[in-house]
């Protein structure tokens, strides 16, 4: 069987249902819900045109486990129950289209929306944000509230979570040397700093039905991560076999590692060498060919994670497999473009801040 064949083949979990193709919607911000974190008509349209669109798995943007974890305007809130009536209505949708369902679990620690919340904390203080270091009652609780808005996800339908572990957000926060200054259960040794993860990770597959699914997001550089602990980390969790998915958000899928010891070969390949069971590996970043998707699965990956190009087009997963030579349209493009796509009025003003992605109206 070609590469390319194998992104049309379904892909089976340990748990949970299986995606019909090697797909799946990366979780994207987009500001589009309400300012109470109730879903809105515009992402409720936005999402579903990705799972019409042939998505195996369709995810949601970044959803905050606690209020206080907010970390942009408009964000999908799943922090309490009021949410769970737009929830169900959602997962009901996406799967009804054949595609497999999750909500991303976040909270923004130190990068929490300064104007929305108004007592910012994380791992340790810090001066540039003004957040204070949390208690470790408070590490607790937040590490609680990851479990219960997974429960909250299952109870509205979703086939699974993914947890969010990158991109220096509260998690990832609490992995790095420099931001996690902390002399507790939760600080000093990386066995240490990676407790609150793999806590979360245990809560929601006690808390949860056997076949709930569960994904993790990692990201290896930036945010005073460092490569060889995220490995570590990585290697330990692939190990336990407690997950179902680990979702790599590298920024560019083909890019050298940061750091000058580990170059002269790809940051994906750090991860995809590592024995992962029964866990499935997928990679994110600038994936915007069908000959980028089908590298990716060549260097060792079981999906794709579709970000941009999925912004650009909701059927990626249908024109590529379509069409072998497949590649996203040039940018910048238009607002209408993308307002075509699915995109609301403050996905599209958003999308704009994006340097070289949206053209300039013409007055």
């Amino acid at each position: 069987m070609t590469t390319a064949a194998r992104l049309a083949e379904p892909l089976a979990f340990a748990r949970g249902p299986e995606m019909k193709n090697r797909f799946m919607l990366a979780p994207l911000t987009n500001q589009q819900s309400h300012a109470d974190g109730k879903l809105s008509e515009d992402e409720y349209r936005w999402l579903t045109m990705r799972a019409e669109g042939d998505f195996g798995l369709t995810m949601t943007c970044a959803a905050h486990v606690q209020a206080q974890g907010q970390g942009f305007a408009g964000q999908l809130g799943v922090f309490g129950d009021e949410h769970l009536e737009g929830l169900t209505r959602l997962a009901q949708k996406i799967g009804s289209c054949g595609s497999v369902s999750s909500v991303q679990l976040h909270h923004a620690g130190i990068r929490a929306a300064k104007g929305i919340v108004t007592d910012i904390v994380g791992p340790s203080e810090d001066a540039d944000t003004g957040a204070r270091a949390m208690t470790t009652v408070e590490v607790k609780a937040a590490r609680d509230a990851f479990v219960q808005a997974a429960q909250r996800a299952e109870k509205a339908g979703f086939d699974g979570v993914e947890v969010h572990g990158a991109h220096g957000y509260l998690l990832a926060q609490f992995l790095s040397p420099e931001l996690n200054r902390r002399d507790d259960e939760y600080g000093g040794s990386l066995e240490n700093r990676a407790r609150l993860i793999m806590e979360v990770i245990d809560g929601i597959r006690a808390a949860c039905r056997p076949d709930f699914q569960v994904g993790l997001r990692l990201s290896p550089e930036r945010f005073g991560l460092k490569l060889a602990e995220v490995r570590e980390v990585a290697t330990e969790i692939l190990r336990q076999e407690k997950i179902d998915y680990l979702d790599m958000s590298l920024w560019d899928v083909f890019k050298e590692p940061v750091e000058e010891e580990f170059q002269s070969r790809s940051l994906l390949s750090y991860f995809a060498e590592l024995p992962r069971g029964a866990v499935r590996l997928g990679a994110a970043g600038k994936i915007m060919s069908a000959a980028d998707a089908v590298q990716v699965i060549e260097n060792g990956c079981d999906f794709v994670v579709i970000g941009r190009a999925a912004i650009l087009r909701h059927d990626f997963p249908r024109r590529v497999l379509a069409d072998p030579s497949y590649v996203s349209p040039a940018l910048p493009v238009t607002a209408q473009h993308l307002r075509d796509e699915g995109l609301g009025e403050a996905f599209v003003t958003y999308m704009s801040g994006w340097k070289g992605f949206v053209a300039e109206e013409s007055a």
